[in-house]
């Protein structure tokens, strides 16, 4: 299989996409953030010293998704139609479930965008909560779904 971001000769570059047809795009991640029951309970509770975990989270991964082009050397800047990240406590991990969904209209997808957007939701709630657990760990950052383009739908 040959891959998009290399030359004939090897070289890294990034993907001519002008003959691309545009469509409509959609990229859907998930990601956790794994902590013990009492720091989750802060969360949850609202009482970390930082303030609004969540919120500000939810926040960071808006901007991350936005600034994917500028982290990732070989992505293109993409006019982004729409971010959205469900952060959502769970016992039975313990932690926070993160999803993001990132669509756009264009020539290439938004898979990075999104698996971006988790990444950096995930270590704004490790920064915030750092005084209160060092050990929490971030995992399982996935793609799960994405749409259009030339190979259509896929799912994991």
């Amino acid at each position: 299989m040959a891959l998009s971001h290399f030359d004939a000769a090897g070289h890294a570059h990034m993907v001519d996409v002008t003959d691309k047809a545009v469509t409509d795009r959609r990229a859907v991640a998930e990601g956790v953030v794994r902590m013990a029951p009492e720091t989750l309970d802060l969360v949850k509770q609202g009482r970390a010293g930082k303030g609004d975990v969540l919120g500000t989270a939810r926040l960071a991964g808006i901007m991350a998704a936005k600034k994917t082009a500028d982290l990732i050397p070989l992505c293109h800047p993409l006019p982004l139609s729409k971010v959205t990240l469900d952060l959502e406590p769970d016992d039975t991990l313990p932690g926070v479930r993160i999803t993001a969904t990132v669509k756009t209209t264009g020539r290439t997808g938004v898979e990075m965008e999104a698996l971006t957007a988790v990444t950096v939701a995930g270590l704004t709630i490790y920064d915030m909560l750092k005084a209160a657990e060092k050990g929490m760990e971030i995992g399982g950052v996935r793609l799960l779904s994405k749409e259009g383009g030339k190979s259509g739908h896929w799912e994991a």
